[in-house]
């Protein structure tokens, strides 16, 4: 596997590098400190897996992630401060697929790295059911693919997991923690992951106000068929 750490801080990229080495040392890990030129290796090489810093000395890691899913949809794991919610919350509405916070132990990043590529592996390997279809609503499994009519529009894994989990009981009220459960496989200590992969699949399912995805309040979601 190629992983890609973009971050400008020596101490942290090097505490990053000895962790992959000690515990996942077939991984290919390469180091780079500017936001873009991390952008010209994404767009030349294949690359399975990507850190990201939020501050980046030339342009901010939230550029290089909406600039990166314009043509990719590698998995991305943000590196963000402690307490700084909005940060956290920016980087999943720009497609990032999980985030952690600084200070952080380099062996929890492993394993949220080894989280977020055995979802998208399951993402790719359901073929039970490929694709879920309700009303005008399909959602390809394998692709991380919406199409609403005649449009198309691409998901990042996570919000594949999410709406899977709400197409898969159309028209039953699933818990934020129950839907945690399914995509993480853990519960959040908050809701606010949840409410921003809702609001995200709302913007892209153009279901303003909301239709197709209600909730209600202190209960959770629903998805219910739009003709």
């Amino acid at each position: 596997m190629k992983a890609l750490i973009i971050e400008d801080d020596a101490n942290v990229s090097e505490a990053v590098a000895l962790c992959f080495q000690l515990r996942w040392p077939e991984v290919n890990l390469t180091r780079i400190e500017k936001g873009k030129e991390a952008l010209d290796v994404l767009r030349t090489k294949v690359i399975d897996m990507v850190i990201l810093d939020i501050n980046l000395p030339d342009i901010s890691g939230f550029d290089v992630l909406q600039e990166l899913r314009t043509f990719s949809d590698v998995p991305v794991v943000i590196l963000t401060v402690q307490n700084k919610e909005d940060d956290q919350v920016k980087g999943l509405e720009l497609g990032a697929d999980d985030y952690i916070v600084k200070p952080f132990k380099p062996r929890d990043l492993i394993a949220r790295v080894n989280s977020v590529l055995r979802r998208m592996e399951l993402s790719k390997k359901n073929d039970k059911s490929p694709v879920v279809t309700i009303g005008n609503i399909s959602l390809n499994l394998s692709k991380n693919q919406i199409e609403i009519g005649n449009r198309v529009e691409k998901l990042t894994p996570n919000e594949t997991q999410v709406l899977y989990t709400l197409m898969n009981n159309p028209g039953k009220i699933i818990s934020s923690e129950n839907i945690s459960e399914a995509v993480w496989g853990k519960v959040f200590p908050d809701n606010n992951r949840i409410r921003t992969y809702i609001r995200r699949l709302r913007i892209k399912l153009d279901d303003t106000p909301p239709v197709m995805i209600r909730s209600k309040r202190g209960k959770g979601y629903a998805f219910f068929a739009v003709k």
